[in-house]
């Protein structure tokens, strides 16, 4: 082969390779074009769906819970089985030119806060679960709902008020679900859950729940229960002036009586009993409480 071509050759491989680098970012860039075109479509549809919420809140209907469904683009609203045919026309109509995005369950029964008489912790006439017991320093408390602790200053372990558990050090209710009571002998203070089978579960640690997730719940009338996470964020109108937002959505039931009580995932605490609709015999929605913002509203911890 001679010198010019050699010198040729070396031309055309370069130019090939040049060529390649430059399909390669054509293509690249062809790839990437349709991301710049989505990011509005999507923050279009994240606006549609934050007004829809927006206006579900204002129809002010008793008996509803709903949360926003990204990944489907729904406002997924449970409706209980108070809320009439009229009602729900009234969230669509609400929800105007976005009531496409709305998608309307039903669930058994009614949507309550789930306190009782009974058993468990006691205070003003009234029943509700204890959730978790945390700590400041060397300063105990038990956490449980705020719509418990609304109910009374001075808190009790059995049902003749003889058994001090302790005074009320905190309340946030409605809005927030969460409460906390001093103990009044941090020795009775106990970092497990009980299992209503004779063991306990020892809670480590506090952490944020997912959808999916599988969890369980402990309360002083239905004992310990399972289900799935299955929404999160979700906002409850429970009624007269009494909504809730940020709650976990799952299929747990419960019953009245439960509420304050202890939801969890294998050794993480999880959240607090709130509310919900349905019965243990037939099924129900349950919402609770996430439990790391009241440990961080009162500046406590799992131990």
């Amino acid at each position: 082969m001679n010198r010019s071509s050699t010198t040729r050759g070396r031309r055309l491989a370069k130019g090939t390779r040049m060529l390649a680098v430059l399909g390669a970012f054509v293509a690249a860039t062809a790839l990437a074009a349709p991301t710049s075109s989505a990011q509005p479509a999507d923050t279009a549809r994240a606006a549609a769906l934050t007004v829809t919420s927006d206006a579900v809140l204002r129809a002010d209907v008793p008996g509803t819970a709903w949360y926003t469904d990204q990944a489907t683009g729904k406002v997924v609203v449970t409706v209980d089985t108070t809320v009439s045919p009229a009602e729900i026309a009234t969230l669509r109509k609400a929800a105007g030119e976005n009531a496409a995005h709305l998608r309307i369950e039903r669930t058994a029964g009614k949507i309550n806060k789930l306190i009782a008489g009974g058993q468990a912790i006691y205070a003003g006439g009234g029943r509700c679960s204890l959730g978790f017991n945390v700590r400041s320093g060397s300063t105990y408390y038990a956490l449980t709902a705020g719509h418990c602790t609304e109910s009374g200053s001075t808190w009790y372990t059995n049902s003749a008020n003889t058994a001090l558990l302790g005074s009320r050090a905190g309340t946030s209710f409605p809005t927030n679900d969460y409460g906390i009571i001093r103990h009044s002998n941090a020795s009775a203070a106990d970092g497990r859950v009980y299992l209503y089978n004779g063991s306990y579960r020892d809670i480590t640690a506090a952490g944020n729940a997912y959808v999916g997730q599988s969890v369980q719940r402990s309360g002083s009338t239905t004992g310990l229960r399972g289900g799935t996470v299955t929404g999160l964020n979700a906002t409850v109108n429970y009624g007269n002036g009494d909504i809730v937002y940020g709650l976990i959505q799952t299929n747990v039931c419960a019953e009245p009586g439960d509420s304050g009580g202890a939801m969890f995932s294998g050794t993480t605490a999880l959240g607090l009993t709130s509310g919900g609709s349905g019965n243990c015999s037939s099924g129900g929605t349950t919402f609770f409480q996430p439990v790391t913002e009241a440990l961080s509203a009162y500046g406590v911890s799992v131990f």
